[in-house]
Order: C-alpha cells, then sequence, then structure tokens
C-alpha cells in the first residue's frame, strides 16, 4: 500500500488531536456556576473551606469535647460527606513582588539594598525547606436518587456510571431544568454542614465561583497554575486546558 508523507503527518496531527478530546471528556464535571460545581451526572457540590484549629493546644477537657462534637455532628448526617486536605507548596510570589516593589521605592540605597537581600534570602529558605501550606475542604453532595431505592447498582456500576464521558444537550437542558430546585436542597445542606462544624469550634466558608475555578485549575494543572495565573476569568472546566 502506497502512503503519502502528506497522508501520513495528516493522521499523526489528528491523532494528537483526538487524545486531548478524549481525556477532557472523562472529567466528571460539566461546569462551575452559582458557587456550585455541576456534575454529568446531574449531581451537584459544594466546598466549604475549613479554617483549622490547633488541636494539640488545646486542653484535655477542650479536646475531649471536640471530639463529642464532633461525633454528634457525624451522627446527625443523613448524608455523606467528603473531606479533603490539600497540600501544597507555599506560592510567596505575591509577597515577594510586594517586597522587591517596597525595595524600588527605598530612597536610601543602604535600605534598598537590604530590602533586596531579604526577599532573596526568603526565597532561598523557601526553596531549600520546601515549605508545604494545608487547606481543609469539605465536599456537600447531592446526587440524584431516583430508581436507586428499588435498584442498588453494584460497585462496578457504580464505576461506570461515573466515568460516563458523553455529555449531550439532553443532560445539560436537564440540569439547567432541575438546578434551581436543586441549588435549595444543597444550601439547605451546607447549612446544616457550616453549623455542626460551628458547634466544634471549625468556622467554614463556602467558595464562590471563582474560587472553584481556581482550585480545580491548580488541581487538573499543578504545573502550569504555578506559571499561568488566572485572574478574574470565568470559565467552565471542561474549557480549561487539560
Amino acid at each position: 500500500m502506497n502512503i503519502s508523507r502528506k497522508q501520513v503527518k495528516s493522521t499523526v496531527r489528528r491523532g494528537k488531536k483526538d487524545v486531548h478530546a478524549s481525556t477532557q471528556r472523562f472529567l466528571p464535571i460539566a461546569e462551575l456556576r452559582n458557587d456550585t460545581v455541576l456534575l454529568k451526572n446531574g449531581g451537584l457540590r459544594a466546598v466549604l473551606l475549613i479554617e483549622p484549629l490547633n488541636f494539640n493546644l488545646k486542653s484535655e477537657t477542650e479536646q475531649q469535647g471536640i471530639i463529642a462534637g464532633y461525633e454528634g455532628f457525624v451522627n446527625t448526617l443523613t448524608f455523606p460527606i467528603q473531606v479533603v486536605i490539600r497540600s501544597t507548596k507555599v506560592n510567596i510570589d505575591p509577597y515577594m513582588e510586594q517586597t522587591r516593589a517596597q525595595a524600588e521605592k527605598q530612597g536610601n540605597p543602604l535600605l534598598k539594598a537590604q530590602t533586596e537581600a531579604y526577599a532573596t534570602f526568603i526565597e532561598k529558605i523557601v526553596d531549600v525547606a520546601d515549605i508545604m501550606q494545608k487547606r481543609f475542604f469539605v465536599i456537600v453532595p447531592l446526587d440524584d436518587v431516583s430508581g436507586q431505592a428499588a435498584k442498588r447498582p453494584g460497585l462496578i456500576n457504580q464505576f461506570l456510571s461515573w466515568i460516563s464521558v458523553d455529555d449531550g444537550g439532553g443532560k445539560a437542558g436537564a440540569r439547567y431544568r432541575n438546578f434551581p430546585e436543586k441549588s435549595v436542597q444543597l444550601k439547605d445542606r451546607v447549612q446544616q454542614v457550616q453549623a455542626g462544624l460551628h458547634n466544634v469550634g471549625l468556622n467554614s466558608r463556602r467558595l464562590p465561583t471563582q474560587e472553584l475555578i481556581e482550585l480545580y485549575y491548580q488541581i487538573y494543572n499543578p504545573v502550569t497554575s504555578q506559571e499561568q495565573k488566572i485572574k478574574g476569568v470565568e470559565m467552565k472546566v471542561a474549557g480549561m486546558v487539560l
């Protein structure tokens, strides 16, 4: 069979495009809007950022109270929640930019040199020590339960439903129609979780749409997100470079 060089190049180029498209299709997230993560299977997710407390600094009585309060909080839940601890390298770029800007404003040459030396010193410490930042999240879900009571899917079927990659106009239309009612239900769950966490001594806040975009952008682009920041951009996850 005779295949021209031009045909081979065209085939390779088309293959690479299909690889990127198929990878993007396997994301379970359809879009982000109204402070909510909308999944392709119709589920909704709210992400709460938790302000941690230092448990070790509490007295024994306070520790026992926190444990008992958390146990009571979990027992009151009628739906599952997900606790996520995310460790990332500390990003000191904004602080370094501010410090160097202050150095440029210094009229005294000695103070300018000392400020620049301080910025360099901090950068070296962060690089050598590899300082990590921990952030704590609680994910509040709301999934469709119709039909599940009559027939509970097995483990394999549950997995296959999660990787159902195709997201057509029918699914998008159903999400749009059901979103107002389901978002109210999700809000009630969020308020219940926040109240329970507050009783334990943990303050929390629901991430708005912009912060959700930044969070998932950093998760799916761990290297690129350190070099290319997104500022004031509203987009769907499906439209990001993955």
